[in-house]
């Protein structure tokens, strides 16, 4: 039997960390998405207002596998 994985492309932030951004990223995919395997984070950005980071933003790689249903 073999098994096939399936990657989609998403974008998190957080107010507070880039680490907490990966968390909303794993935490909301897993809301649409079951059997998630791995999360590569492809870029990191920040935004800035007044010399100060506002928002930490990662742009993720999201693999799962597809359910046999044969």
């Amino acid at each position: 039997m073999s098994s096939i994985a399936k990657c989609i492309e998403i974008i998190s932030e957080s107010e507070e960390s880039f680490d907490d951004a990966v968390e909303n990223a794993i935490s909301e995919a897993s809301k649409t998405v079951s059997n998630i395997k791995s999360l590569w984070v492809e870029n990191m950005s920040v935004t800035v207002e007044t010399e100060e980071i506002q928002k930490y933003r990662v742009n993720a790689k999201v693999t799962f596998l597809v359910e046999d249903h044969g």
